[in-house]
């Protein structure tokens, strides 16, 4: 019955989305009641048949009902019990099924969450969310059906992906990236509502920031995890190589990105509404492209699954999409531009947020090009090429450049225009912070221009960041006589959303250095070494004690032992493997990495001789690369003090 139950609730949603979407639109336009309130319960039902669809296949899961077909694609009686549970998005099926639950809950919740307010947009952008929640449905119902019935099924299956199993991140990692993905849904559907009503109000644009600042988190988690499952699976030392899937994911983290600064000056001063709104499409857009780069196999990557139908319908989708918006834009952005009034001159923070969301603006179509020209030209000329890293570097770099200065330089800036005396005095402290630390990387030997730029910057950046984040405080704490810290603590309290974006930049300012140091200067080398002997690399000094065979229920793996000493000092013991799964007949290894504040010590294993006397060793020393993780850190606690909803504050006493 499991396949059975599991159509009928995907069936149950399909339905709940279609009408939701004519009753959301249709409540828009007449600003019926009674139909918004149809427009919830669909949104409701919608989410409910979805975790019931969902529930149904993690049993089915769980259970190894091989009769279900994707059980039959992706189970194993010896999969461990975590693996199978999230064998759900090892799949394209199930991963279809994983966003149109995502998207079910995010329907849920705003439909929840806003109610009767903003009744002359809530329902239009309910309406666009069930809207996009019929396409996914249907996929889900159609050619993405996971819950066929198998009619004599095997007593058991292959199993997921060996690399999806392969470590604990892949459990947190895409359903993460998921929720960012999916819920850029909300935000593009209250731009679309916005369009439709023909009306930005302050309130919200304000409730429609708040909605792209949750998705935006999660989808900078979902890339940081990434990349940490990258370096920690993959065995190559690096954590992003500018694969395609990779690509697909960070180009919507760059026009998010803009949004949030945009909005804040849609806002503030009622500029750049048509501009903002597009930039929220845009990171739509992007995520169908992304997921359409992934589900379709168009591009040979390790993210994407193989060839299958859904291709040329999400293509399709993607295409109505971007025809959609762009009738949108043109038939009603004009109604929402508001008295015409020029930017403040280039001493402002206005034309800095313009400048800085020019340059997001380029960086996203510099990864666009160079991710789908060679797709294009493939197909226009039957002809492969590869777009690789040195294309990416080469016309990243200055604009990451660019942006690095700018996240300085606009925070300095007041809104409106300043006297260029008073912008340099501002400013004068951190460019002798950013001349200092220049100085001070030659002097210590470093020569790669690039680097020392970026230190410079990220120097000058953080200085910037660190006087904002703290001035309000100080003078506070000089006015009332507050104690600094609890002075400090009261303005970051009372001013939450501004002080979580500069911790925001401090995590970018520690993830800028991190990049800069552990690209430009690692080190690597090979090396064989027999047992009980050892071998240096870099002041390390590597022993091979022996090897041993794991086995486990769904894989067993070749461990081999190393004691690692710096300076004399023993400083940990590392056991990569080569792990052999019966999917696989190539062995998938699993590097062992010692990390440390400075550096990295990062060891995979290449091949240990059938008597395992004798151990193959990658071995690369990477600096500052702690400082990646916990910049994404540092940036997740600033976006949650930032989106932290502010306490209600009582009110006045009665007004007598």
């Amino acid at each position: 019955m499991t396949p059975e139950l599991g159509r009928a609730a995907v069936l149950i949603a399909l339905a709940a989305c279609s009408i939701g979407a004519v009753t959301g639109i249709w409540a828009g336009i007449t600003a019926r009641v009674d139909a918004a309130r149809w427009t919830r319960w669909m949104a409701g039902l919608f989410a409910f048949a979805m975790v019931a669809a969902v529930g149904l296949m993690e049993f089915a899961l769980i259970t190894h009902d091989y009769s279900v077909k994707y059980v039959a694609e992706v189970g194993s009686n010896e999969t461990p019990l975590a693996f199978t549970i999230v064998s759900l998005w090892s799949s394209l099926d199930g991963s279809i099924l994983l966003w149109a639950l995502i998207l079910a809950i995010w329907a849920g919740v705003f439909a929840w969450r806003l109610r009767d307010n903003h009744p002359e947009h809530a329902p239009f952008a309910l309406g666009t969310i069930l809207a996009v929640g019929v396409f996914f449905t249907f996929l889900v119902s159609g050619i993405a059906n996971p819950f066929d019935r198998i009619p004599e099924p095997l007593s058991n299956g292959p199993g997921p992906n060996p690399l999806l199993q392969n470590h604990i991140l892949m459990i947190i990692h895409p359903p993460t990236l998921y929720l960012g993905y999916v819920g850029m849904t909300v935000p593009f559907s209250m731009g679309c509502a916005a369009l439709m009503n023909g009306s930005m109000p302050t309130g919200w644009a304000r409730t429609m920031r708040r909605w792209m600042l949750v998705p935006w988190t999660c989808l900078t988690v979902g890339i940081i995890l990434g990349g940490w499952w990258s370096y920690e699976v993959l065995g190559w030392g690096g954590y992003w190589a500018w694969d395609p899937v990779e690509n697909a994911s960070f180009m919507p983290w760059l026009t998010a990105t803009a949004f949030i600064h945009s909005s804040m000056m849609m806002e503030r001063k009622e500029h750049l509404k048509g501009w903002t709104i597009s930039l929220v499409m845009a990171s739509f857009l992007l995520t169908l492209l992304g997921t359409f780069m992934t589900r379709s196999g168009v591009f040979n990557s390790v993210h994407s699954f193989t060839q299958s139908p859904i291709g040329p319908v999400f293509l399709g989708f993607l295409a109505l999409c971007l025809v959609f918006c762009v009738l949108l834009l043109a038939a009603r952005v004009d109604t929402l531009s508001p008295p015409i009034s020029k930017l403040e001159g280039p001493w402002s923070r206005d034309f800095a947020f313009l400048g800085n969301n020019l340059l997001f603006a380029a960086f996203t179509f510099t990864v666009l090009l160079g991710t789908v020209y060679p797709l294009l030209n493939e197909v226009m000329t039957d002809v492969q090429i590869s777009v690789g890293e040195p294309y990416f570097n080469r016309m990243s770099v200055p604009i990451c450049m660019g942006i690095l200065f700018l996240m300085g330089v606009g925070p300095a800036l007041p809104w409106g225009r300043a006297e260029p005396g008073e912008v340099m005095r501002q400013l004068s402290m951190p460019t002798i912070v950013s001349v200092v630390i220049a100085a001070g990387c030659v002097a210590m030997g470093l020569r790669e221009p690039i680097a020392i730029l970026t230190f410079a910057l990220s120097g000058f950046a953080g200085m910037v960041t660190l006087k904002e984040l703290t001035e309000p405080g100080r003078q506070r704490a000089a006015k009332l006589g507050e104690p600094l810290p609890k002075a400090l603590l009261n303005t970051w309290r009372t001013g939450h959303r501004r002080a979580g974006g500069y911790v925001v930049h401090l995590g970018v300012v520690f993830i800028a250095v991190a990049i800069a140091a552990s690209s430009v200067y690692r080190s690597e080398t090979e090396m064989t070494i027999r047992e009980g002997k050892a071998k240096s690399f870099l002041g390390y000094d590597i022993t091979y004690t022996g090897t041993e065979r794991v086995d486990e229920p769904h894989r067993w793996s070749r461990v081999a032992h190393f004691q690692v000493s710096k300076d004399g000092e023993h400083i940990g013991d590392a056991s990569p493997r080569l792990n052999h799964y019966k999917k696989m007949g190539q062995a998938i290894g699993t590097p062992t990495v010692i990390s440390r504040l400075d550096e990295d010590l990062y060891l995979s294993l290449v091949q240990v001789d059938t008597e395992g006397k004798m151990a193959s060793l990658s071995v690369v020393v990477e600096p500052l690369v702690w400082w990646l993780w916990f910049g994404g850190g540092v940036m997740l606690l600033g976006s949650v003090i930032s989106g932290w909803p502010a306490a209600r504050r009582k009110e006045e006493e009665d007004a007598a």
